[in-house]
């Protein structure tokens, strides 16, 4: 079941309570960056001093997508191909992006989560009414 698949379940059962989205993710997305291993391997030290020699061509294979966050937070995603025959640089990022975004989804529910809790506690204290909970539109 993918992403979509799930996120169709959810608007047809009309689960309408705040909750992390799609969207809301794509949303706090500044910027994404790629680069292979063989990218980064090459350089030591400064940026213009060459690492000598011949990089294996494993590091070719393993590409990685760093995701900025809104915030600043950098989140990363890798993705290794086992056959040099079957490298494909796009394929690669779109598995290495995949990666990245899967892990915003834990941090994005507990942030949700928490502050759901402090308009709770906020009730509970007689500080009411809560603070308007950021949707993905405003994100």
């Amino acid at each position: 079941m993918t992403t979509d698949d799930i996120e169709n379940e959810i608007v047809a059962k009309g689960l309408t309570a705040p909750r992390v989205t799609p969207e809301s993710i794509a949303a706090k997305i500044k910027s994404e960056f790629y680069f292979t291993a063989a990218d980064g391997a090459q350089f030591v030290g400064e940026r213009d001093e060459v690492l000598p020699g011949i990089l294996p061509e494993a590091l070719g294979l393993l590409t990685f997508c760093v995701l900025v966050m809104e915030n600043g937070f950098t989140i990363t995603g890798q993705s290794a191909c086992a056959s040099p025959e079957n490298f494909d640089a796009e394929l690669g990022k779109k598995i290495a992006r995949a990666n990245a975004v899967n892990q915003i989804w834990p941090l994005e529910g507990y942030l949700l989560r928490e502050l759901l809790a402090e308009d709770a506690r906020r009730e509970a204290s007689g500080l009411w009414p809560p603070r308007p909970i950021v949707g993905p539109e405003e994100c």
